[in-house]
């Protein structure tokens, strides 16, 4: 077997010299394939060591490892001479205009909304959400009736849909993503966030639109309580907005949890003194949120005498106007570039 290995690295190496530097890469790869590969005669000489001694297994293993140092060695110099050639003969080949003016390339800005939503995501990656898509075109199923919605709750009347037809519509929050997720983990813990536009017939003022993007967050798992809903957001909104911001929670009602809480922080332009931002209250509205529905549970697929969990929903033209001071919520979406360029990464 010895010399028979002996001829096929010889014929290897020999095929491997013979490579011409302005062969095609494939063709290369098709080589370096034919004899390392798993079809190889390394391969097949590996393959008989399972009917070998130990010691004759100890002796074929070295040979044909000192084999595969020779051939990679080869392979890896007749690469280096090939990209060596090809780009001699690039450079060769290509001609600049010297004589040509310079152009200059300036750093364009970025619209706010990417910047509140990408650092909303960062933050709660960092807390070791998953962050997750879904449909914008939604069924009534998922929009509504798993969410704790029938027909006729008067919940449904303070989102004014666009309804495509009797049972399809333009989602109007985000929420159905997480009526998808529940019904996929299938009652097993589930930590996420899913960011993405909504649609309602709002756009009565600067600052609704009846486009708007949202981002919800829902954990679920064995003894969750309230406390841990207002230690994550009061982490989340520190981060956001700063560490001096104080948050406190008034009782609400939406009809996916329950209890449900609006979310207030600490004004930021007064220090919770009172001015015209917070209207003279001290304290700004962020957020919604509260503690899942047991029916929201119990329609998807989740035992609410085990599990419990809760979720929060806010929007993120909200958070920027209240970070870069916004008049207008259209000055998102109208690509204004005076506007846009306001804005950089860097100083986020």
């Amino acid at each position: 077997m010895d010399n028979n290995l002996d001829l096929q690295l010889n014929e290897a190496l020999k095929r491997i010299k013979e490579v011409k530097n302005d062969c095609l890469v494939k063709d290369f790869l098709d080589l370096k394939n034919d004899i390392l590969g798993k079809k190889s005669f390394i391969s097949e000489a590996y393959k008989t060591m399972k009917d070998l001694s130990n010691e004759e297994k100890k002796e074929l293993g070295a040979k044909l490892n000192n084999i595969k140092e020779q051939l990679n060695k080869a392979i890896l110099e007749k690469e280096n001479e090939i990209n060596k050639y090809q780009l001699e003969k690039k450079l060769s080949e290509e001609k600049i205009d010297i004589t040509l003016p310079g152009e200059t390339f300036t750093q364009g800005g970025v619209n706010p909304f990417f910047l509140v939503k990408n650092k909303i995501c960062d933050i709660f990656l960092n807390m070791g959400y998953e962050v997750v898509d879904g449909p914008e075109v939604e069924s009534d199923h998922y929009n509504f009736e798993l969410l704790n919605i029938p027909k006729d709750h008067p919940a449904r009347d303070m989102q004014d849909s666009f309804y495509i037809d009797e049972n399809t519509l333009l989602r109007t929050h985000t929420s159905p993503v997480q009526a998808r997720m529940m019904q996929l983990h299938q009652g097993k813990p589930l930590k996420m966030i899913c960011p993405g536009k909504t649609y309602r017939r709002d756009n009565d003022n600067a600052t609704h639109s009846h486009q708007f993007a949202q981002i919800e967050g829902l954990l679920i798992d064995k003894n969750i309580n309230l406390g841990h809903l207002k230690a994550t957001l009061e982490l989340f909104l520190k981060r956001l907005f700063g560490e001096e911001r104080k948050i406190r929670l008034r009782s609400s009602f939406f009809p996916f949890t329950e209890p449900s809480v609006e979310v207030d922080i600490s004004c930021f332009n007064c220090n919770g003194k009172g001015c015209s931002m917070c209207k003279g209250s001290g304290y700004i509205e962020v957020l919604g949120g509260g503690m899942v529905h047991p029916n929201v549970l119990k329609m998807n697929d989740y035992d609410p005498n085990q599990y419990s969990g809760f979720a929060f929903g806010v929007g993120i033209e909200r958070i920027a106007i209240l970070l870069y001071g916004i008049d207008d919520i259209r000055r998102f979406y109208t690509g204004d570039l005076k506007f846009i360029n306001q804005f950089h990464k860097k100083g986020e």
